[in-house]
């Protein structure tokens, strides 16, 4: 018997599917054989589509350091300046 073999990322080690409508027919046949809900994104690193199991919508952005807020001065008697 004859088994399919996927072509894999090497980086993500992840399913390489050449098209959007590729990955989204997998994701919604994942669906209905083990009820996962799946979502597609490009790769980076190989440019294909990737199935991925965390909601992109509720996904977390890295905010480089020099980018986030800086805490305010705790010291005793310190009043912020007025603007």
């Amino acid at each position: 018997m004859h088994f399919f073999t996927p072509k894999r990322c090497g980086t993500t080690n992840k399913i390489m599917y050449h098209d959007k409508a590729q990955a989204e027919r997998a994701a919604n046949q994942s669906f209905i054989e083990r009820g996962t809900e799946l979502w597609v994104y490009r790769c980076q690193y190989c440019s294909t589509w990737h199935l991925t199991s965390h909601d992109p919508d509720n996904a977390w952005v890295h905010t480089p350091l020099n980018q986030q807020l800086k805490p305010h001065s705790r010291k005793k008697g310190y009043k912020p300046r007025r603007r």
